[in-house]
């Protein structure tokens, strides 16, 4: 999980909210099998954390959110050493949105092709104005295969995505944001802060509420509208159940600020 004593993966928590790293900064925090390896490990210990409430990843130095997979690697790999990456990559991204916690990605520069798959898998994404944005696979020879054939549509539609993916075209932040890629552009020296103001916002609100209606989300966008509008009258019923819903509902009658315990 270290190179040359450093760790691939740096956690810190504050404030019930994991602070994820890549750490590669010298090589635009490629992602190896050494650092995919290190990032499930940690993302898999936040699942069973219930002290922490939300997540943000971000990448090391001043230049990448990741530029990618690790070229350099797959240029002299086998195409099963390559698929093992590959489902790494797909069970990491996967993992992200299940997480059961609130996940943004500060993307302080490039986040390209698995990089940006990454991004993809989390809640929300937040982009320096500086940052490129883009899916440059097929300029190499090689298919978004990680999940960005997945994802991206289901973020921006069919036809923005095929653009994307076709031409390997890069984008700045400011266009992600016109095609809903991105939720927010901030300038570079406040990039830290707008996320955890926005972290802020959404954590404030009912715990088992915000992980419903994401989950509530994420599944209705496999169903169909009849069938995903179902799926949100279930978890509706769900939520009466708990005590933070009679905490909220007795709170607006008082006209008072809600107290919500995450029951």
């Amino acid at each position: 999980m270290t190179r040359q004593n450093k760790p691939v993966v740096i956690v810190e928590k504050k404030n019930h909210v994991a602070h994820i790293t890549l750490n590669r900064p010298d090589v635009l925090n490629a992602l190896s099998f050494e650092l995919l390896a290190a990032l499930k490990e940690e993302l898999e210990k936040i699942k069973q954390d219930e002290s922490v409430h939300g997540v943000f990843i971000q990448g090391a130095g001043e230049k990448a959110f990741s530029a990618g997979a690790d070229i350099a690697f797959f240029h002299t790999a086998s195409p099963l050493e390559i698929r093992e990456v590959a489902k790494l990559a797909i069970s990491i991204n996967e993992l992200l949105e299940n997480l059961g916690k609130v996940s943004i990605a500060l993307i302080n520069g490039f986040a390209l092709g698995g990089g940006l798959e990454l991004a993809e898998s989390c809640t929300l994404r937040i982009a320096v104005a500086s940052a490129q944005l883009g899916h440059p696979e097929v300029r190499l020879g090689v298919v978004s295969g990680w999940g960005g054939t997945t994802r991206l549509p289901r973020l921006i539609g069919k036809g923005r995505a095929a653009e994307l993916l076709l031409t390997g075209a890069m984008i700045s932040a400011q266009k992600a944001f016109e095609m809903g890629l991105v939720n927010l552009v901030a300038e570079k020296d406040t990039l830290q802060a707008d996320g955890e103001r926005l972290m802020s916002e959404i954590l404030s609100n009912g715990p088992v509420a915000v992980k419903f209606t994401w989950e509530a989300l994420h599944r209705g966008l496999n169903l169909s509208i009849e069938e995903s509008a179902k799926l949100g009258a279930d978890y509706f019923g769900l939520i009466a159940a708990t005590e933070d819903f009679k905490a909220g509902t007795g709170a607006f009658l008082k006209k008072k600020a809600p107290v919500f315990k995450g029951k």
